[in-house]
């Protein structure tokens, strides 16, 4: 599975974004509501790499749009970075979930999905060519950085890595959605504070 043969050569962000409402690169197109790219200044230095949509995005059709988007907003704002300096899409463009009555639950990309999806995520870096690539949670790190890629041991650092569209400049840290997940209390104050401090790293690395 290859959304390859959909991905248009040379184009901008705008040309993407139409070629892949097409996209049958995989079969996560059909049970969607439609295909979510990407969001944001498509010459941002910064670009925020997610997992894939989830509920809310699938049906509004825009990425970070639902809580873990809020909550990213407000980790954005505590830690300085402007709107007008990111660019926000997702590793995989349509919404892997599983039907619990008349609820949608979220069920994590495969890495046959994240290889899938891979050429439409390589396209956006050609065409973005920002300054650092920020991987929210380790199915995004994971799909740029290979499978071996541990989270828990690499979050928060400034890495220069050999891609497939040549060396970019990288750094991981949580996918709001696991703050989310944190119960109330200082465990959730502490992983929100370490996503703000991850995304201030991230700045100070573009501003440098």
């Amino acid at each position: 599975m290859s959304a390859a043969e959909w991905v248009p050569e040379g184009g901008d962000v705008d040309t993407l974004r139409r070629a892949a409402t097409d996209c049958r690169g995989c079969e996560l197109w059909e049970p969607a509501t439609q295909v979510v790219f990407s969001a944001g200044n498509p010459a941002a230095p910064l670009m925020l790499v997610g997992e894939q949509p989830g509920d809310s995005e699938d049906r509004r059709g825009i990425p970070f749009v639902g809580p873990a988007g809020q909550l990213l907003q407000r980790a954005l704002a505590e830690a300085g970075v402007g709107v007008a300096d990111v660019y926000v899409t997702n590793a995989v463009k349509h919404f892997r979930f599983t039907e619990r009555g008349s609820r949608r639950i979220h069920a994590t990309p495969q890495i046959n999905h994240l290889k899938a999806c891979r050429p439409w995520l390589e396209a956006e870096l050609q065409t973005v060519r920002p300054r650092l690539v920020v991987c929210l949670g380790a199915s995004a790190a994971k799909s740029l950085l290979g499978s071996s890629f541990r989270l828990t041991a690499e979050r928060g650092q400034v890495m220069e890595r050999e891609t497939p569209v040549g060396p970019l400049r990288l750094l991981a840290t949580l996918h709001p959605s696991a703050v989310l997940r944190t119960p109330a209390g200082p465990e959730h104050d502490e992983a929100f504070g370490g996503l703000v401090a991850d995304l201030r790293t991230a700045a100070r690395a573009v501003a440098g």
